[in-house]
């Protein structure tokens, strides 16, 4: 602040000193001469005013009305049906019996409602209308596995059996 100060009066001494000059290379115009000093000198201690004016109160970067008015991104959140399924398909591949427990109702569900879309029903057309291998998943005389930790079914096995599906 005091440099800014500083520099608004060696202006007023330059500035003055030049309205002397004009007063002795120009006696006649001292209206003139002294309107263009007072003009000068008042609008540098303006500028300054302002420069210290902003100084004491710094601009935000951003206005409080601006950071209200911006909506933040919101994190959509997954469905819990999404989650459900993949928590299901990857204990399918793990055990057999997650496979037979969790999975197997899933993939009844989902059959049934697609057979049903096409006028068939699960228990009574499903052998035909699925195919050999998802109907071995599907079908309701399945029995639990005796060894309920034997591995799951295959990834490989598990993509034809949902490519069946959305076949359907």
């Amino acid at each position: 602040m005091r440099r800014l100060v500083g520099g608004w009066i060696v202006f007023a001494v330059l500035a003055t000193g030049a309205l002397m000059l004009a007063r002795f290379f120009a006696p006649g115009r001292f209206e003139l001469e002294l309107d263009v000093y007072i003009l000068a000198v008042g609008g540098l201690a303006l500028l300054e005013l302002v420069i210290v004016a902003r100084e004491a109160y710094p601009r935000e970067r951003r206005s409080a009305l601006a950071a209200g008015l911006e909506r933040k991104p919101v994190k959509v959140p997954r469905p819990p049906e999404i989650e459900r399924l993949e928590r299901e398909l990857t204990l399918a591949t793990a055990t057999a019996f997650d496979l037979h427990a969790r999975l197997r109702p899933t993939l009844r569900e989902i059959a049934g409602m697609r057979l049903a879309m096409r006028g068939q029903r699960l228990d009574d057309d499903g052998m035909e209308a699925l195919g050999e291998e998802l109907w071995e998943l599907v079908r309701p005389d399945r029995l639990p596995p005796t060894d309920r930790h034997l591995p799951g079914i295959s990834p490989e096995e598990l993509r034809r059996v949902i490519a069946q599906l959305e076949a359907l």
